[in-house]
């Protein structure tokens, strides 16, 4: 009997619809990420590539804004570089300190527990920022602890965490620092050097306006110091970085093959960032979120996370009583192509989560989005002022103009 291993059905080339990216992330990808993806491939090692990697870790560096030489992109999406850190700094038998506030959080302590370490958890409401004051006082009732780690962005609540004070805090006590900026690299005030982060990780797909698949990460001396006198491998071959010092360093070992045009496109990204200006960009981050505040409030839509704590490119607002919030999400789906995300965990069917977040960040989206809500919304039965929340956005425009001046504008004059 002859068997067929063949598709059931014909398959032709694949051409995804055009969509509005609002959710949790990934966001849009901006025209020229996409240009320099289609770029010829180059191989791994070719010195014009290398030259290019040398690019891009400068580049990363003004986005984390530290010196730290150790800074690149891990091939493979956030949760990577989150592990990469845990497994590199976490011993068996470490006690790490880790903040859990919402999913993200939850992430890191299974991450200890795998490395053989004791995760001693410091719980905050979910929506809530980390509590320094807890953090203090579980390390002065764990003076035996190594690191504490922490969500800076948390991406299923929306709520904004005191990197600073809690990398004060870990330093008072002999800590090192372990920070999640997934969804606040590039959108909000990240600073690796001035707030003494020792190992930070992002993504590629939120803020940054590049495609999900990279994991920017930064390290400290003292991070690399310790690694280096460990006693015992690293449990991960691929993330080891006693082994990627070689390729991302002046070497260039040979340790595997590099996503070579994802790279292309996190270099043109992370270039247009630096053409905006870092401060630019959080300005208008903030902006788009005031104009989007302002419309879900003329709609009676209540923000989850309070307003000081309030990450601006992931607002998280209450599902209004009686409305099908999936019903919701579809129509906006299939009549607008407007992707906006759900509640994680606890918050299940009872929040949505609206990104602004890098090429997302744009007021022609606020305004669909809003104009959309309005017609959705209505048609669902409840009592909607037409054209009310739009309206509310554009005074929120023209209330918090943008600075005018960028890196690109300075070079010009």
């Amino acid at each position: 009997m002859t068997r067929h291993f063949g598709p059931t059905k014909n398959i032709g080339t694949f051409y995804p619809p055009q969509r509005v990216l609002m959710g949790p992330g990934p966001s849009d990808t901006h025209p020229r990420v996409l240009a320099a993806m289609a770029r010829p491939t180059l191989g791994h090692l070719d010195p014009v590539f290398t030259d290019m990697m040398e690019e891009l870790k400068s580049l990363l560096r003004y986005a984390f804004q530290t010196s730290n030489l150790l800074t690149f992109p891990v091939s493979g999406p956030g949760s990577v570089g989150m592990e990469m850190c845990f497994v590199n700094m976490v011993n068996p038998g470490d006690k790490v300190i880790v903040c859990r506030n919402g999913v993200f959080g939850g992430r890191m302590i299974e991450n200890v527990q795998r490395c053989g370490g004791t995760a001693v958890v410091v719980e905050d409401k979910w929506g809530a920022p980390v509590d320094p004051q807890k953090v203090e006082d579980a390390l002065k009732q764990n003076p035996d602890a190594k690191i504490v780690a922490f969500v800076h962005a948390e991406t299923s609540t929306g709520a904004l965490s005191d990197a600073r004070t809690l990398c004060e805090i870990a330093h008072r006590h002999n800590c090192l620092t372990i920070v999640d900026t997934v969804t606040s690299l590039g959108g909000s005030p990240v600073k690796v050097d001035d707030w003494k982060i020792d190992a930070i990780y992002s993504g590629s797909q939120k803020c940054l306006s590049c495609p999900p698949g990279l994991s920017p990460i930064s390290f400290s001396e003292r991070v690399v110091d310790l690694v280096k006198s460990r006693k015992t491998k690293v449990q991960s071959w691929f993330m080891d970085l006693n082994l990627l010092f070689g390729y991302w360093g002046s070497t260039r070992t040979y340790h595997h093959t590099a996503p070579t045009n994802a790279l292309y496109a996190l270099h043109e990204s992370l270039l247009m960032l630096y053409e905006e200006g870092l401060e630019h960009s959080w300005a208008r981050h903030q902006r788009n979120h005031e104009a989007l505040k302002a419309g879900f409030e003329t709609l009676g839509m209540e923000y989850l996370v309070e307003e000081n704590s309030r990450l601006p490119q992931l607002n998280s607002v209450h599902v209004p009583q009686g409305i099908d919030e999936k019903e919701v999400r579809r129509r906006l789906l299939v009549d607008y192509s407007l992707e906006i995300g759900a509640g994680l965990g606890d918050f299940a069917g009872k929040i949505w989560r609206f990104g602004l977040m890098g090429y997302s960040s744009r007021m022609e989206n606020v305004m669909l989005c809003l104009g959309a809500l309005e017609a959705v919304l209505s048609d669902m039965g409840m009592k909607i002022e037409q054209g009310a929340a739009e309206a509310a956005a554009h005074q929120a425009y023209a209330a918090h103009p943008l600075p005018v001046e960028s890196k690109k504008t300075a070079k010009a004059a």
